[in-house]
């Protein structure tokens, strides 16, 4: 009896350093595989490299583009994107005075004149929308004709409200008065908002007028609920009507100080094959058509 206990407790014994062993081991592998995942993940990574500043038109802000874009644009380069939204005029004169790194407009002649001057580096297209023209469904009947849509607007007097603030819009619409021949200073209703492309809008509704608009910005607004606009599109589908978009790095040959690095970095990430699909996507789901189609690599 007693060789039996005796026996019988050499095996608990080893049964149970067995089991403590087996136990013992199971942390250390688990803190190996914790300490590999953390080292990975610190590696995957990308360094906080500091911040990119940016001027840009209101529709890109308006539209949400950035806000989406931007947090996907840390993730994967490290730059906290930060940016003012103004006119395509104002933006460019930001650019002029070294005040940002970079700037992403929608008026092409302004920007190859940025670039010839030495202001900016090299102008990059990376996507585009159209201009519409909103307003009151009477008494212009819809059409893609936007020469005989401002020739009426003149003509009959109609209530009309523009950016007057010298941006990629503006310039748009100021284009084609001059191309008709037309001065719309003669038209009594003929406002300026000197504010962004959705307060414009909003302005217009309120007066029940008419006004020139990139898509982006109307689709976003008018499917807002609390804003309940009482306008419609009357004029689109004119090929004059394209609205591209191109992107700058200011010069840092005439202004050293500017984050030449971050804004290269910028203009390769949004002009890459993966950001260029986010952003042809971008709308989709909510509006039931993207905002902007991506054209980066073109000669647009």
């Amino acid at each position: 009896m007693k060789k039996l206990t005796a026996a019988f407790l050499v095996t608990v014994m080893c049964i149970g350093l067995t089991a403590c062993g087996g136990q013992s081991e199971e942390p250390a592998e688990s803190e190996e595989t914790d300490a590999a995942a953390e080292e990975q993940t610190e590696e995957a990574a990308p360094e906080d490299k500091g911040t990119l500043m940016m001027a840009t038109t209101t529709s890109t802000e308006d539209t949400g583009l950035l806000d989406y874009l931007q947090p996907l644009f840390k993730e994967d380069t490290g730059w906290d994107l930060e940016w003012t939204a103004v006119g395509t005029g104002e933006a460019l004169a930001m650019g002029e005075s070294g005040d940002v790194d970079v700037v992403l407009v929608h008026a092409k002649s302004s920007e190859e004149e940025f670039v010839a001057e030495g202001y900016g580096v090299e102008r990059f297209p990376v996507m585009y929308n159209d201009f519409i023209v909103v307003g009151p469904s009477s008494p212009i009947e819809k059409t893609d004709d936007i020469n005989a849509v401002f020739t009426q607007i003149i003509n009959d007097q109609l209530p009309f409200v523009s950016r007057g603030d010298d941006s990629g819009t503006d310039k748009k619409e100021k284009g084609i008065w001059e191309e008709l021949g037309l001065d719309p200073a003669t038209d009594p209703n003929y406002v300026e908002s000197g504010q962004g492309m959705g307060a414009t809008i909003t302005m217009a509704d309120e007066q029940q007028a008419y006004c020139l608009t990139d898509r982006g910005t109307w689709l976003k607004q008018s499917q807002d609920a609390t804003l309940d606009y009482q306008l419609d599109i009357v004029c689109e589908g004119n090929d004059s009507l394209l609205n591209q978009y191109g992107v700058i790095a200011v010069n840092p040959e005439k202004y050293p100080e500017v984050n030449n690095e971050g804004a290269n970095d910028f203009i390769e990430w949004i002009c890459s094959d993966e950001v260029q699909k986010l952003i042809g996507e971008y709308g989709v789901e909510e509006y039931g058509q993207a905002l902007f189609t991506p054209n980066a690599g073109t000669d647009a």
